[in-house]
């Protein structure tokens, strides 16, 4: 896949994930190798991304070594306990569901209002976003990247 960040998309096969990885793709985000995971019911399943073909893992604790970005789209209940297994594997998580918002230690980023409290997100990893009907995908590489 060439230069760029070691992505997972957790909820893969389900409408917001496929979602996501349009956006990765249509925004050229730079991404060198990209995971998509799942449950059980959606392993071994095909998805494509620039034109190549990627097979749905199944999500797990072991799920997330290498991964940079982990984008999460799978129910409040798997982001609950994916998520900090993500983070503490030094995955910057961006969960799209309600599981984080209210958490005091993390932040609740709207690209449009606030990108600059992506910062914020250092200790605990996980990042929160409204939901996927009221964010506006922006483009916000070098906040992330200051995440690195």
């Amino acid at each position: 896949m060439g230069s760029g960040y070691n992505v997972a998309v957790c909820g893969a096969t389900g409408a917001v994930g496929r979602m996501m990885i349009r956006v990765l793709e249509e925004r050229d985000f730079p991404v060198r190798n990209i995971r998509f995971l799942a449950s059980e019911r959606s392993e071994g399943k095909r998805l494509s991304f620039k034109g190549q073909e990627v097979i749905v893992e199944r999500l797990g604790a072991t799920s997330f070594k290498g991964v940079e970005i982990a984008l999460f789209s799978a129910g409040g209940g798997t982001s609950k306990e994916f998520a900090p297994i993500a983070a503490a594997s030094g995955a910057v998580v961006i969960d799209n569901s309600s599981a984080w918002r209210m958490d005091p230690d993390c932040p609740l980023i709207v690209p449009e209002v606030n990108p600059h409290a992506i910062k914020d997100a250092r200790e605990k990893g996980i990042i929160a976003n409204p939901n996927c009907s009221t964010i506006r995908s922006e483009e916000h590489t070098s906040e992330l990247q200051s995440l690195q």
